[in-house]
């Protein structure tokens, strides 16, 4: 008889409504994560009149939201792992539903910041909550091919959603009303845990005292990462000091953090694997992608606020974004394979080149109708590009082995959390530097005795003489209306400036991309082989 051990049995299919349920499970938990965040970046004027609060002081919302997003994940990880799947779910559900009834309590600025932070940290498991869910009812061989591209589609389009949801919700009850959707989407978040449990690996003890050291190292330096990106376009990089000091500790912090993990026999991030070839092409990947991606949430949607359009004008728009983001992920599902991940990002890039091109044409009359076909494209190619870029990290990490995958998540999500931030505030600042410069021209061509800007000023004088009787200062009015008009082109001039820049960043990309696909086909096609050496004669 033969020795061999038996091969398992395969784990049987769970039946089609469990596992739809499953299904929904994940989105609903990916829609309570993904809304909590889009919320506070979509209202952060409203809010900041509802809290008696300057628009520059309620920015501090979004940062504290993202701070314990980009780092609660890398301690969470281990605990998953040394506490258990099932009691990591139902605990995490739980806090955030506890922080959700704490957001009620809210009545100054100082308290808004607290119950974001703690939001931002209650809400750091949902996504890999979501993941988990959408995965654990499917077949392995459809684990990536299905699960993944639906998963990230569902946790990228909830910031999309809450742009379509909040205009009613603010209308009716103002930031109450958020909180209220926030609360009811958790507590049915709370049952579906509960209802349905994930399957549980065995406890492993991973966690050792200095990775408690480097996770708050790690923290402290993405929180300073992510507060300098958020706040140095508003207050300008070089007008306080603090920011500087905070980017410098920011810095030493992660540098300090990397010296401990290269001296450690089991690290918390392999930094040596990291630095990899494969792993550092991937890293700048991902974060250039979340970089040009940055022109689809600071991009149209401010554009359209310096234009006057409200944010219920805008519903129509992000519905199409968020219709465009879930295609994009159902697309994959038939073509999704390791091999094929350079086609999709061509594609991806060449979908974003072109929206970001049309986009570049905007006028003073351009409104959200005019821009759905480009903003659809960029989000169609968002998902297009992430599900095949998460599937070739989670594929080398898990060649490797278990611990490695862990690395890779730390890198996924600082780049799409720093990233993101770090994309907003630089398009930001981009934006406002060329409309200075913008103005500053149309400024000096107001200046001058031109003929039509001077019929200008007489003809909107007269339509507004009925109102200001006095003729100088119906004068004076219709000067001050050229030069909010003036302000306006030069904002939409310094968007456009921005779109074709993510333009070009999008066509080089595109263009090394293509490059690096043909010295792979050249070197399939003709490999190189040493030179022949005759045999020594016998």
């Amino acid at each position: 008889m033969s020795d061999a051990p038996a091969t398992p049995a395969p784990a049987p299919l769970m039946p089609l409504p469990r596992a739809l349920a499953y299904i929904g499970a994940s989105t609903v938990i990916a829609l309570t994560q993904g809304l909590a965040q889009g919320f506070i970046s979509t209202n952060i004027p409203q809010i900041a009149g509802d809290l008696g609060a300057t628009t520059t002081q309620a920015s501090w919302l979004m940062a504290a939201y993202l701070i314990p997003r980009a780092t609660m994940p890398l301690l969470l990880i281990k605990l998953r792992t040394q506490y258990g799947l099932r009691r990591f779910a139902e605990i995490a559900i739980v806090i955030y539903l506890a922080v959700a009834l704490m957001s009620f309590s809210i009545f100054d600025l100082r308290s808004a910041i607290t119950g974001q932070f703690f939001a931002g940290m209650a809400s750091a498991p949902l996504s890999t909550l979501a993941f988990l869910y959408m995965l654990e009812p499917l077949p392995p061989a459809w684990k990536l091919r299905l699960g993944l591209p639906l998963s990230l589609s569902v946790i990228a389009v909830g910031s999309h959603l809450a742009r379509v949801i909040s205009p009613a919700l603010m209308g009716d009850a103002g930031w109450q009303g958020l909180h209220v959707m926030g609360l009811g989407m958790a507590a049915v978040s709370l049952g579906l845990v509960y209802a349905l449990p994930l399957q549980s690996p065995p406890k492993i003890k991973v966690i050792a005292p200095l990775d408690l050291v480097s996770w708050v190292l790690i923290s402290v330096g993405f929180g300073g990462l992510i507060v300098g990106f958020v706040m140095g376009p508003i207050h300008w990089w070089t007008e306080v000091p603090w920011l500087g000091w905070l980017m410098a500790l920011s810095i030493a912090c992660l540098t300090l953090a990397v010296a401990i993990e290269l001296n450690r026999a089991a690290p918390l991030v392999d930094i040596r694997w990291l630095v990899s070839p494969a792993m550092l092409h991937l890293t700048i990947t991902l974060l250039l992608f979340r970089l040009i991606l940055s022109e689809q949430s600071a991009g149209a949607p401010r554009m359209f606020q310096q234009l006057g359009v409200t944010q219920g004008q805008l519903v129509p728009l992000f519905a199409v974004i968020s219709a465009a983001t879930i295609l994009g992920g159902l697309a994959l599902v038939p073509f999704m394979k390791p091999g094929r991940v350079a086609r999709f990002h061509v594609v991806a890039l060449v979908m974003i080149a072109a929206g970001a091109w049309m986009d570049s044409n905007s006028t003073l009359d351009t409104r959200p109708a005019q821009m759905m076909a480009s903003q659809a494209l960029i989000a169609f190619a968002g998902s297009l590009f992430m599900a095949p870029a998460m599937m070739r990290g989670l594929m080398a990490a898990m060649a490797r082995g278990p611990n490695y995958i862990l690395s890779f998540v730390i890198v996924f999500l600082s780049t799409q959390s720093i990233g993101g931030a770090a994309g907003s505030g630089l398009f930001s600042s981009f934006i406002n530097h060329r409309q200075a410069l913008h103005l500053q021209v149309l400024r000096e061509d107001l200046a001058t005795t031109d003929p039509l800007l001077m019929q200008d000023i007489a003809s909107r004088a007269a339509t507004l003489i009925r109102q200001f009787p006095d003729t100088a200062l119906a004068r004076a009015q219709a000067m001050a209306a050229i030069a909010q008009d003036a302000s306006a082109q030069a904002y939409v001039m310094a968007y456009n400036d921005a779109y074709f820049l993510t333009f070009l960043v999008a066509a080089g990309a595109l263009f090394a991309l293509l490059l690096h696909l043909f010295r792979d086909w050249l070197a399939a096609r003709w490999p190189l082989t040493s030179p022949h050496v005759p045999e020594p004669l016998k």
